[in-house]
């Protein structure tokens, strides 16, 4: 199992503490990480701070986590993917994601309708411009040249080569699309107890297609501190799991809050959205259960750390993305090293 860390979030951008980030994926690399990413969503774009890393970084394998594929034209995303495959001496991975209603019609004013076919479209149209073909394409989203314009179809002059693709999906059928097409999964709202609530879709997809799990590369992650005293963090950790229950999608479209379902935790999941959306914030965090953030997070002396990563390794997890608690730069990086060493000894 190789390991990974992530640079950016919805959260990121509010202050100019970039510099703090960049630093910490050098030091991270030094560490042994195999592999950063950085992720968008109303922060800092996954492009622009990648690009940076690629050029601070010489060994770690470069992962847009995720480029939201409304954002851009598909031809866009496939220039900037062959473009930073370029820069980077082939270390990128073009991570996507379809996002959410809120934020695809909200924020970049694009129809959320058919996100699946609309996902299936990207892939085949960034796959034809990295293999060097002209774009010609008739799909229910994209339709490549214009119809009635004066366009015709253009091929990309950068040299064509193999960007693997990876995808960001959580409900049933995404997963499935993901088993029929990409190259890997990067996977949230994930519980190593129940791995089957999102690979037994995965397989699926990938046997519709004639291929099997064992072709994708399976990327999850969670928290990770090192304490005997675990409580105060699990405490912590819920006002966050109330907000991805709650409010990461619509009230009736919330693909994080449907995954815990199929997790088990379908009656607290409900709850806790319901309060959610009333706005009985407080309420609806103390309403998540202590199990939960107990599956989705490491938090332990180091035998329950071991423990965890063992599930992971055992439910056939690739790649663990950690993301290290601590008060600062230097507790975070010690805390990162000593996952990094336990997965080692543990998964190799």
């Amino acid at each position: 199992m190789r390991t990974a860390i992530a640079a950016g979030g919805a959260a990121s951008g509010k202050k100019r503490d970039f510099d703090r980030i960049v630093s910490f994926v050098v030091e991270a690399e030094k560490l042994g990480v195999d592999q950063v990413g950085t992720a968008e969503a109303w922060g800092l774009d996954a492009v622009s701070t990648l690009a940076y890393l690629a050029a601070r970084t010489e060994r770690m394998q470069l992962i847009t986590g995720i480029m939201q594929i409304s954002a851009r034209t598909p031809s866009m995303t496939a220039m900037t993917a062959l473009s930073m495959a370029a820069i980077s001496g082939d270390r990128f991975v073009l991570g996507l994601g379809a996002s959410g209603p809120q934020v695809v019609e909200g924020l970049q004013g694009q129809e959320f309708r058919k996100p699946i076919t609309r996902m299936r479209e990207v892939i085949e149209i960034v796959r034809m411009a990295c293999r060097g073909e002209k774009l010609e394409y008739h799909g229910e989203h994209y339709v490549l040249p214009r119809p009635g314009g004066q366009g015709k179809a253009l091929r990309l002059s950068q040299e064509p080569g193999h960007v693997p693709i990876y995808l960001a999906t959580l409900a049933p059928r995404g997963l499935e699309l993901t088993g029929a097409l990409a190259d890997g999964w990067l996977g949230t709202s994930f519980t190593p107890e129940r791995p089957e609530a999102h690979t037994e879709h995965l397989r699926r997809g990938a046997e519709k297609a004639g291929r099997s799990l064992d072709d994708l590369t399976l990327c999850v992650g969670a928290s990770v501190a090192f304490t005997d005293d675990p409580e105060p963090l699990i405490k912590a950790a819920k006002p966050a799991m109330a907000f991805t229950l709650g409010a990461m999608g619509s009230p009736t479209m919330n693909f994080y809050n449907d995954a815990f379902k199929r997790a088990g935790f379908e009656e607290e999941a409900t709850k806790v959205q319901k309060l959610w959306v009333e706005g009985k914030r407080q309420e609806a965090a103390e309403a998540v259960p202590e199990e939960l953030i107990l599956r989705t997070t490491l938090f332990g002396n180091e035998r329950h750390v071991r423990e965890r990563i063992r599930l992971y390794r055992d439910a056939g997890i690739d790649v663990f993305r950690i993301d290290p608690a601590g008060g600062g730069p230097s507790d975070k990086l010690d805390t990162l090293g000593r996952v990094v060493e336990i997965i080692r000894q543990e998964c190799a």
